[in-house]
């Protein structure tokens, strides 16, 4: 095991690893006094707290901070104007090279109240929900921010999804408003936003207003009544310029996101103003330990948590400069990341290991580009591979940053697991140790009982609460308990496997369930299967994940057709448009096969632990295979295996 790098920036918040092992043990051994801490000297409140937490496990009820209150969005902007009105907060990089900026505090202040005063000038007030599908901009956390600073509560609807997943998410959340954009840009392609919601509105008749941002070379079709134009709605000067921040309790919801389980649709959780916000400035300075002056750089979109967390949130407690990039990293040369990073001076960065792959594609950043301003490197989403990190080290890193990796989900709101700066023992591929106030179990998947042994693979569990952890589903808390607290009482359920080494770092392993990670985005197998089985041929469809050199995760589709429908790739690609036009294409399969009949055991079940050896091409051993109703059909699919050819994703 190798030793800490030396640090080239100012020491690591926390001074070695008896200190964390300290607050550690004090997290969990006094919440109480360890979270109130925490809280009264990350955030600004209008009121104290009556009680710093309660936890029932068997209704899976959590109120962290009761009685307390206070604003997110002040918190984020508000209380910093005295010391950083003039300081940037955002610098902002388009798809094209040729189109940048810079706001400051001062500058979000503004937008973010207006943009608060026209959407109470359109009925919007406390508790309702409003969905934001916009490009990776300023307007992206003005209008989260806006949201928070009414009492709204917030779903942002990442721009990759079809219509179907964003009327989905709209409709199931009852979104009483939309905040998007005539379009955006990708890699030099117009995606035309209002477009997508203009046909997802059509099954959400909830949805009263829609403020649309005119930009992009496509002008916007807006239907009277509905539809406002954002910088008309924005120059009228009845509005004020000034909304006061509303007072929110503690364990009033902030936003909702969503997130796939194993079986049916996405499921949106719930995250509160306090706790979320206490455990994103906490888990900001903890992980990456930013200094005055700096500038930080999280890549991951916010419709996604990483970019909630670390993208808008996190960033803005602590009084940070971030920058924002709505294009593609090899676009429209392969150096395009490096170059931003020299030309914004970058300290921090923190991306995915898809992103990083990426990167590696397009070759080595060169001497053309010191890199002389990173202080950090950080990965988040799909586990971080050996290789990868050690390019990540070398090239990026240049062999003197230290690499945190982190292990987060969408319910958990931050990181419960990571590789802490300048303290944890460099061990590529771990994600470290847990992060304070997160204790970790490893239970054995067969047996039940805790994992007794180092290097001992178990299901991981985490025993609550933590601040940050998600409260429900959104109009679903018996599918929360079940989901989530089911498979073990009073334990939350990650739905990943795990390993603990002999120095009680962390290894993250596969899916217990039936999730993909794809790219750091979980889709459930379910909702892929469920398009398939619709299209008139198929009978039956089984979805798997495979390792991907790129991805992490690929998805893989065996899927069984009616006796008289003729085998072809054109209707691989009518299956394949299918998906796309239903869940958009973070969701196609890197491949289909086809399947005379999936194999089962005498009782019916799918064996999917056969069908990921198959699909991975591990078919050397597949173990014992005497419960398979009909064994030539392993030989035949193990014959027809097609790997990752014909129909890559597009």
């Amino acid at each position: 095991m190798n030793q800490p790098p030396p640090q080239t920036n100012q020491p690591a918040p926390i001074k070695g690893l008896d200190e964390y092992q300290r607050l550690y043990r004090r997290s969990l051994d006094d919440p109480e006094g360890f979270w109130a801490e925490q809280a009264r000297e990350l955030l600004s409140w209008e009121r104290e707290w009556d009680f710093v937490r309660r936890w029932d496990p068997y209704e899976a009820r959590l109120e962290f901070f009761g009685g307390g209150r206070l604003n997110a969005a002040a918190n984020c902007l508000d209380r910093h104007l005295e010391q950083r009105r003039n300081q940037v907060a955002y610098y902002w990089e388009g798809d094209d090279p040729a189109q940048s900026g810079a706001v400051t505090y001062l500058d979000l202040y503004r937008r973010v109240n207006k943009l608060a005063a026209v959407l109470k000038s359109r009925g919007v007030v406390k508790g309702d929900r409003v969905g934001i599908h916009l490009p990776l901009t300023v307007d992206l956390p003005a209008a989260m921010l806006a949201c928070a600073r009414i009492g709204a509560v917030h779903c942002v609807v990442f721009g990759g999804y079809s219509t179907e997943a964003i009327a989905h998410r709209l409709g199931d959340c009852g979104a009483k408003a939309v905040i998007t954009a005539a379009s955006a840009s990708r890699a030099g392609k117009e995606v035309h936003l209002k477009e997508h919601i203009d046909q997802a509105l059509a099954g959400c008749p909830g949805v009263e207003t829609v403020l649309v941002l005119d930009r992009g070379p496509s002008k916007p079709r807006l239907q009277p009544g509905r539809d406002v134009s954002w910088r008309q709605a924005l120059a009228d000067p009845k509005l004020p310029d000034l909304v006061p921040p509303e007072s929110m309790d503690a364990e009033d919801p902030l936003f909702i996101l969503y997130a796939s389980l194993s079986t049916g649709k996405p499921v949106g959780l719930v995250h509160s103003h306090g706790g979320y916000l206490v455990q994103a400035a906490l888990t900001t300075r903890l992980l990456f330990d930013p200094q005055e002056g700096e500038t930080f750089w999280s890549t991951p979109d916010p419709g996604w948590i990483g970019g909630h967390t670390y993208g808008v949130y996190g960033p803005l407690l602590c009084g940070l400069t971030s920058l924002l990039f709505e294009g593609a990293p090899n676009y429209p040369t392969p150096d395009r990341c490096y170059r931003l990073l020299d030309k914004y001076q970058v300290d921090r960065f923190y991306t995915a290991p898809s992103f990083i792959k990426l990167l590696r594609e397009g070759g080595e950043p060169g001497q053309a580009f010191d890199l002389a301003s990173l202080k950090l490197l950080g990965s988040v989403g799909e586990p971080l591979d050996p290789e990868t990190w050690q390019w990540y080290n070398r090239h990026l890193g240049r062999e003197r940053c230290p690499i945190v990796n982190t292990y987060s989900q969408t319910e958990s709101g931050g990181p419960l697991i990571a590789s802490l700066p300048g303290l944890t023992p460099v061990e590529p591929g771990s994600c470290g140790l847990p992060v304070l106030g997160v204790e970790p179990i490893l239970l054995d998947p067969n047996t039940g009982e805790e994992a007794a042994y180092a290097q001992q693979e178990g299901a991981l569990f985490i025993r609550p609460p933590w601040p940050g952890m998600a409260r429900t589903i959104w109009g679903d808390h018996e599918r929360f308990i079940e989901s989530y607290f089911a498979p073990a009482a009073g334990f939350y359920f990650t739905g990943d496997l795990a390993k603990r080494d002999e120095a009680g770092l962390y290894w993250i392993g596969g899916r217990v369930d039936d999730v993909i990670n794809v790219s750091g985005h979980r889709l459930g197998t379910g909702e892929i299967e469920a398009v398939l089985v619709d299209e008139a041929p198929v009978v039956e469809a089984a979805v798997v994940g495979f390792p991907h050199p790129m991805r992490g995760q690929g998805i893989y589709a065996f899927v069984t057709l009616a006796p008289e429908v003729e085998k072809s790739d054109r209707l691989k690609s009518e299956l394949s448009e299918a998906i796309r036009r239903r869940l958009g294409p973070i969701a196609l399969p890197d491949a289909i096969q086809w399947a005379d009949a999936l194999p089962k055991t005498r009782t019916g079940k799918v064996l999917r632990r056969l069908l990921q050896l198959i699909a991975s091409g591990q078919t050397a051993n597949l173990g014992d295979t005497s419960i398979v109703a009909e064994p030539d059909l392993l030989e035949e699919l193990i014959r027809d295996r097609m790997g990752l050819v014909g129909n890559r994703r597009t």
